[in-house]
């Protein structure tokens, strides 16, 4: 279908859909320890048809234009991904989240990723407010929203269960103008 480079080192955005199941579901199987610490993302995508029908359900709301899925690819090789919840255009706020397996963290997938799918929401859509929400031990994933320039609005304290443990969760946001302003100065960083 498309695909978006992100940069000169073999990385893809591309749409993640029903008919990647196959490739979704193997590549959960290698990171699911990984991507379930901090998140149940997959937790429930045991089997091909699972697989199929969690990227169905994105499929829909992408139909609905409620959210959607975005798969990030290293060299021909899914290894995680990004996406919109939440997402209300009438209203101009979304949120956005990731998941990586090991393969592909560390390398600013993730942050490059993002900062497409913010500028899709700012300047196609109008969205006005970016919402993130992370658990407040998980430093990978709040220090992509630091990158994003991202503002820390506060703690939802003990808000997540999660593996039998409730975790707080930070809300961190950016808004549309303040996205422009540090897009046009070239503020925000790769890695």
């Amino acid at each position: 279908m498309y695909a978006i480079s992100l940069g000169d080192d073999g990385a893809e955005l591309r749409p993640l859909e029903p008919w990647h199941a196959e490739e979704f579901l193997a590549h959960l199987d290698r990171g699911r320890d990984f991507i379930q610490q901090f998140i149940p993302f997959g937790a429930k995508t045991t089997d091909v048809a699972s697989a199929r029908e969690q990227l169905q359900r994105y499929a829909d709301m992408r139909a609905a234009d409620t959210g959607s899925l975005h798969g990030l690819w290293l060299n021909g090789k899914l290894v995680g991904g990004v996406l919109f919840l939440n997402f209300d255009a009438e209203s101009g706020n979304c949120e956005v989240g990731c998941w990586l397996e090991p393969a592909g963290a560390g390398r600013g997938l993730v942050t490059r990723a993002m900062r497409v799918l913010i500028d899709f929401a700012v300047e196609q859509r109008g969205i006005h407010r970016i919402e993130w929400v992370a658990a407040s031990g998980n430093e990978p994933s709040l220090n992509v929203a630091r990158r994003l320039g991202m503002t820390r609005d506060g703690v939802r304290r003990e808000a997540h269960p999660h593996r039998g443990v409730r975790h707080d969760l930070e809300v961190w946001s950016v808004l549309a103008p303040e996205w422009r302003e540090a897009r046009a100065g070239g503020a925000h960083n790769d890695h």
